[in-house]
C-alpha cells in the first residue's frame, strides 16, 4: 500500500468511528456504482446517506474541503443516483456528505470534520 492509498485508508476508519458515534448506521464501504465508488453508505435519521472521505497530510494543496471539485461533485451525484436504482430506492430520501480529515505527521487526526449535505442535488 502506498501512502496515498494508506492516507486515504486512515481517514476512511477515523470518519467510521466518528459517523457511528454520531449514530450513523453504516451500511457499505467502497461501493461499486456505476463507474465510480462510494466511500461510506450509511443512514442517519431515515435518509440514505453517501460519505466522501477527503483526507490530507498538510494543507500545501488546500483543505481537504477545497478538493471536491464541480467535476468531483457531478461524480459523486452520479454514483449517488446509480447506487439508488441499483438498490431499487429512488423513492428514498438521500444526500451526500463530506467528512474532512486532517492528519498530524503520526498518522494522528488532527482535524475532523462531518459535512451534512454538502453536495446538493
Amino acid at each position: 500500500m502506498n501512502r496515498r492509498q494508506e492516507t486515504g485508508r486512515l481517514g476512511e476508519i477515523a470518519a467510521r468511528r466518528r459517523l457511528e458515534a454520531l449514530g450513523y448506521a453504516i451500511r457499505d464501504v467502497n461501493a461499486r456504482a456505476g463507474q465510480g465508488e462510494i466511500d461510506i453508505v450509511a443512514e442517519e435519521g431515515g435518509d440514505i446517506v453517501f460519505v466522501e472521505v477527503r483526507t490530507r497530510r498538510s494543507r500545501r494543496l488546500g483543505t481537504p474541503e477545497e478538493s471536491i471539485t464541480p467535476s468531483k461533485r457531478e461524480r459523486l451525484l452520479t454514483a449517488a443516483q446509480l447506487y439508488l436504482q441499483a438498490a431499487n430506492a429512488e423513492n428514498r430520501n438521500w444526500r451526500i456528505d463530506v467528512v474532512a480529515v486532517e492528519l498530524d505527521r503520526n498518522d494522528g487526526v488532527a482535524r475532523l470534520s462531518v459535512l451534512r449535505n454538502a453536495v446538493e442535488a
